[in-house]
């Protein structure tokens, strides 16, 4: 039979790693997962075929619901991975299997009955209103081109009049533009695309960017990448990340980051009454479940609000 060597050295036979392949392209391909995603998954599934094959198995038949659930033991003692680790490991799996029954190399899926690790819901912390316009307010770094803070400000402006993710920001080209600005065209997760609008304040701040700032900026006549580095080129996901923190250190207020920025839309979006379908969509979340986060974050703030002004709160 043949081999291929797994990423450890291994030699795994085709009749595990061809199924995975075949599964992952089938992802890439219908699902749209994005590349991250798969690449996880790849790692999942063949981690549990050489431990299922060290142990005997010959391929994916031989796969049982007592495996499954060793391995999910040994991923958790041996290996110590984290809950989270481990749901998406057991998903990987669950998803490979499904797809063998319904092709009819398996009789039955050995996951199906597995319940996932519960996983401890962590509530994104989001900075207050009054913080954001802190953030958004005019605050040139002396010595400073004036096209820098020009960039600065539109770019954390577009971060939380969108509720973007940095990629969807970063990736951002003078083609996606609609002349009014009244929207942005943003390119999500699994090549999904979605329209967001941009409020008055939003649209003014991003077009004296393209008019006055970005016309300065360093290379801003050879790419056509919406915002630039200081030197010139794209503007990179660790590049956004760095000057929006760096910006809130600047003036106290501890750690922000983009992503803050998108917890701060939705959270702000919630309180103010927005219908959760609708803050979906504009964050282009592919279950709702995703979105309901916000809706504890609301009723955490309901609480304290209870507690500090209630005569028996």
């Amino acid at each position: 039979m043949a081999v291929v060597p797994s990423p450890k050295g291994e030699p795994l036979a085709t009749a595990w790693t061809r199924p995975i392949e075949e599964h992952l392209d089938e992802l890439r391909l219908e699902a749209g997962r994005a590349r991250s995603t798969l690449v996880a998954y790849r790692r999942d599934l063949l981690r549990l075929a050489r431990w299922a094959a060290r142990r005997g198995v010959a391929d994916w038949r031989g796969v049982t619901q007592e495996l499954l659930t060793t391995h999910l033991q040994w991923l958790a003692g041996e290996r110590g991975m984290a809950e989270a680790t481990r749901a998406r490991a057991l998903a990987a799996a669950r998803g490979l299997l499904a797809t063998l029954v319904r092709e009819g190399v398996l009789p039955r899926d050995p996951g199906a009955r597995l319940e996932s690790p519960k996983l401890a819901q962590r509530l994104p912390r989001a900075p207050t209103a009054e913080q954001v316009d802190l953030l958004l307010a005019d605050a040139p770094v002396r010595g400073a081109p004036p096209w820098r803070e020009l960039r600065d400000r539109a770019l954390l402006e577009v971060l939380y009049a969108t509720g973007a993710r940095v990629s969807e920001v970063c990736g951002l080209e003078l083609d996606h533009l609609e002349p009014g600005l009244l929207e942005l065209r943003l390119f999500g997760k699994g090549g999904k695309t979605r329209l967001v609008p941009l409020a008055e304040r939003a649209r003014e701040v991003l077009g004296r960017w393209l008019t006055m700032g970005r016309t300065e900026c360093p290379g801003g006549a050879l790419h056509r990448h919406l915002f630039l580095s200081d030197r010139g080129a794209p503007l990179s996901r660790t590049g956004a990340w760095r000057l929006v923190s760096a910006r809130a250190r600047r003036l106290g207020l501890g750690r922000v980051t983009p992503h803050s920025l998108r917890h701060a839309f939705a959270t702000h979006l919630v309180r103010g009454g927005a219908d959760l379908r609708a803050v979906q969509e504009l964050l282009g979340h592919a279950s709702i479940s995703t979105t309901q986060v916000y809706t504890h974050l609301d009723t955490d703030h309901l609480q304290d609000l209870h507690r500090r002004f209630h005569p028996r709160g």
